[in-house]
């Protein structure tokens, strides 16, 4: 059934039956993040009760969002569509496999997040919205990994960036106010192309609906100017991921808030933009993509290589940590630019392992400095004599950033590779194993450095602390898991990524006999 174009054909596709319960979930987890951020900034003059209601609505959420991941892979798409409007008059949620993977990952990376933060974060800093800020944080990127409309795309951008603007500015510390302010501009630069490729596609197509653009692609190819809104939209999400030449903001601005907000932002916001890439590109603009692939496996390569040269140089180990966040994204967009089911999901699984992993890696950062007394690889030393079972842990991350075996980050590198070499772009697949190689070194330099050496001076003993102890456990466990059992995660990123490149599932779920309500 084609989308209403008239008063009585929308009058005739207006649903009057209730709307299963099964589609409320596609709305339930923004729904709940912000009712919880507007319950707790309410509950400001009570930063302890803050801390004991986040944390409970965090696990829900990860509980929610597994539902939702649950059903999607049983029945495929879902949709949502507010107020009962169709597309495309009305706005849609529509959640495929690929945005529920998301969603579910930066749950959990978000609830590791949140009870780090019982640690990290004082009275002061949740008096002054830590908490609230986080349950927004996860509205604007639950709401972007799960809408179906390119509009609420860019709204669920803004709110993302609204309360990320709160938390690395939380404490108000010189060093604070400097990165916060060369975070923000370069993002408003590129929410602003955002907003203009939104104006140009609306123009051009008549509509904002995903499933609708992805149908009418093909028949205004001749007429539409999509060439310049593919261009549009991969320079706005590449500033927004932080790959090359636009990735300078992210180790300038990352390494100065409070080691949990480094982590979450180095864990969520960047998948955010490599998300919409992934989505714009793949299912929406697919010929443009593959037009556009030579300059994005170019920067892609770049990408990469200037992240692992950049790790080798750096003694403050969260500009490290910031450096191997932008390689990785160089192994994502190196996915995008290859395309086919062996380039696309290849890039999943590594935005999936990445969500992990750099999460764990900014907490490891805090208890180095916690346990060691600073982040500076020119003072730090004997932390192996100091904890076994930390030491342990943090070579399982490392090895895994390195992309090395048995662990996480192996597989979506072979992928990639694979596919790369399958073809013929030597050259790509040349600068991923480089990059594993300089990030290696890097690591190696580090671990040798803050661990291995002996101690400038005594150092005490410091225990674990669960609230520290055990979030970070609980990564590394998933970054093993995915490591040595990896067969169910390849099994579902392939899925999500023929869900893009055949987006026929999705559409039928938009149009009213696919069900929507």
């Amino acid at each position: 059934m084609a989308a209403p174009t008239s008063t009585a054909d929308l009058s005739a596709a207006l649903i009057t039956t209730p709307v299963p319960i099964g589609h409320w979930l596609a709305i339930l987890p923004v729904a709940h993040c912000i009712t919880l951020g507007a319950v707790l900034l309410m509950l400001r003059a009570y930063p302890r009760l803050q801390a004991w209601l986040a944390i409970p609505g965090l696990a829900a959420l990860a509980l929610i969002d597994a539902a939702l991941l649950a059903k999607v892979a049983a029945e495929g798409p879902l949709t949502m569509v507010m107020g009962r409007w169709l597309p495309p008059f009305g706005i849609a949620f529509t959640v495929d496999l690929f945005g529920a993977l998301m969603a579910f990952t930066a749950a959990l990376a978000a609830l590791a997040g949140g009870i780090y933060a019982l640690a990290d974060i004082g009275e002061s800093g949740r008096r002054y919205g830590f908490f609230p800020l986080l349950m927004l944080l996860m509205a604007g990127v639950t709401g972007a990994f799960l809408t179906g409309d390119v509009f609420n795309l860019y709204v669920w951008f803004e709110v993302l960036l609204i309360s990320s603007f709160g938390l690395i500015i939380l404490g108000s510390e010189r060093q604070q106010i400097d990165g916060a302010l060369k975070y923000a501009v370069l993002n408003l630069i590129a929410t602003t192309l955002f907003l203009i490729g939104v104006g140009i596609l609306y123009a051009a197509f008549g509509t904002l609906n995903m499933a609708d653009i992805a149908a009418k692609a093909a028949e205004l190819r001749g007429t539409a100017p999509l060439m310049t809104l593919a261009s549009l939209f991969l320079l706005a999400f590449g500033m927004k991921a932080a790959a090359f030449p636009v990735n300078f903001w992210l180790p300038a601005a990352y390494h100065t808030p409070r080691i949990t907000v480094s982590a979450l932002f180095a864990g969520l916001l960047t998948k955010v933009g490599i998300y919409a890439l992934i989505r714009v590109m793949v299912m929406l603009l697919p010929m443009e993509r593959q037009e556009l692939s030579l300059v994005i496996a170019l920067a892609a390569a770049a990408t990469i290589v200037v992240g692992a040269l950049g790790a080798l140089a750096e003694n403050d180990i969260r500009r490290l940590f910031g450096y191997v966040v932008i390689s990785g994204i160089g192994n994502m967009l190196a996915g995008v630019a290859l395309g086919g089911l062996g380039g696309i999901s290849g890039a999943v699984f590594y935005a999936l392992h990445s969500m992990v992993l750099m999460t764990a890696l900014y907490l490891a950062a805090g208890e180095i400095a916690r346990r060691g007394g600073g982040f500076s690889l020119s003072a730090l030393g004997g932390l192996y004599r100091q904890s076994g079972g930390f030491t342990a842990l943090s070579l399982v991350l490392f090895l895994a950033a390195c992309g090395l075996p048995p662990f996480s980050g192996f597989w979506p590198k072979v992928i990639l590779v694979k596919a790369s070499l399958d073809l013929g772009a030597w050259w790509l697949a040349a600068s991923i194993l480089v990059g594993g190689f300089l990030t290696t070194i890097a690591f190696g330099r580090l671990f040798l450095l803050a661990y291995w050496r002996p101690a400038a001076i005594a150092l005490t003993p410091s225990g674990p602390r669960w609230r520290t102890g055990l979030p970070l456990a609980a990564l590394t466990a998933l970054v093993v898991g995915f490591g040595i059992l990896p067969e169910q995660l390849l099994a579902l990123s392939q899925s999500a990524a023929a869900g893009l490149a055949d987006p026929q599932a999705y559409l039928h779920s938009v149009s009213p006999e696919g069900g929507a309500p």
